[in-house]
């Protein structure tokens, strides 16, 4: 069994490589170089679902847990709307195991847009 400190370093290890990943594909263009390790996870959860690929997104779920990876997603990415519907169905099937992801996209987007209006 690992302990608290080795997990520690590895998740750390892991949120570095995913900046780094981002900083590779320009997604980091506006945060100053000594600001980027401060990006608040809700943040890095929605860049690195819409700029990274399967294998980096996979990484999430190792240094965050589920329901806030899934937060943030529904808060920040399907909230979007349409601009992003096919990807936001394919991650409500592929991570969230949701079954009808079509419906669901849809009804978590109007939510949301509900929600800034209301509110």
């Amino acid at each position: 069994m690992q302990s608290d400190c080795v997990k520690s370093i590895q998740k750390m290890d892991i949120r570095q490589h995913l900046i780094d990943q981002l900083k590779a594909e320009h997604a980091l263009w506006s945060y100053q170089p000594s600001s980027v390790q401060e990006i608040p996870d809700d943040l890095l959860v929605e860049w690195v679902m819409l700029y990274l690929d399967i294998d980096d997104i996979n990484l999430l779920f190792q240094l965050l847990p589920f329901r806030c990876i899934k937060r943030a997603w529904l808060e920040n990415v399907v909230s979007q709307g349409d601009r992003y519907y096919q990807l936001n169905v394919f991650f409500a099937w592929y991570y969230f195991n949701v079954k009808d992801p079509r419906r669901y996209v849809k009804a978590m987007a109007t939510r949301a847009l509900n929600k800034r209006f209301v509110a």
